[in-house]
């Protein structure tokens, strides 16, 4: 699995906008400046959230972009699906099922399924909130957001 970079900003975008929820809406120009992100690209990624109903948008004046619901009820992995082609480990696996030609007598295939299957296990357990907070990591003595 290897997450792009249009995952790692989905995953800064949202945060961004999760952390200011008193701004309201807030516009991408002010995200893309706070994330140090390009204007064009963050308009590419907020595109997929809105059409996977993560973000919602206004016009006007007052316009940008807020999230739909609170922060501890997006998983990480909703955010990756709704802009990551395939997170499986290998190819032959696509969301969640085997699509490879050979895979009755492949041998590694359990093992690949198994993987995705943790995975997506992991990233469905992590949300917003707990990438706000950091104390899921800090419990256990890993790094923590400061």
């Amino acid at each position: 699995m290897n997450i792009t970079s249009k995952g790692r900003y989905a995953l800064r975008v949202m945060l961004d906008l999760a952390q200011h929820p008193e701004d309201g809406y807030v516009s991408l120009k002010v995200t893309a400046e706070r994330q140090n992100i390009s204007l064009k690209y963050l308009e590419m990624i907020i595109s997929h959230l809105k059409k996977a109903g993560l973000v919602e948008s206004t016009r006007g004046k007052e316009g940008g972009y807020r999230l739909t619901r609170a922060p501890g009820d997006y998983t990480v992995l909703e955010i990756l699906d709704s802009i990551e082609d395939n997170l499986a480990p290998v190819s032959c696996i696509q969301a969640g099922a085997v699509t490879c030609d050979h895979a009755a007598a492949c041998l590694t295939i359990p093992m690949w399924k198994e993987l995705d299957d943790l995975t997506n296990a992991y990233l469905s357990s992590v949300t917003l909130a707990d990438l706000m907070s950091g104390k899921k990591w800090a419990a256990a003595g890993e790094i923590a957001p400061a």
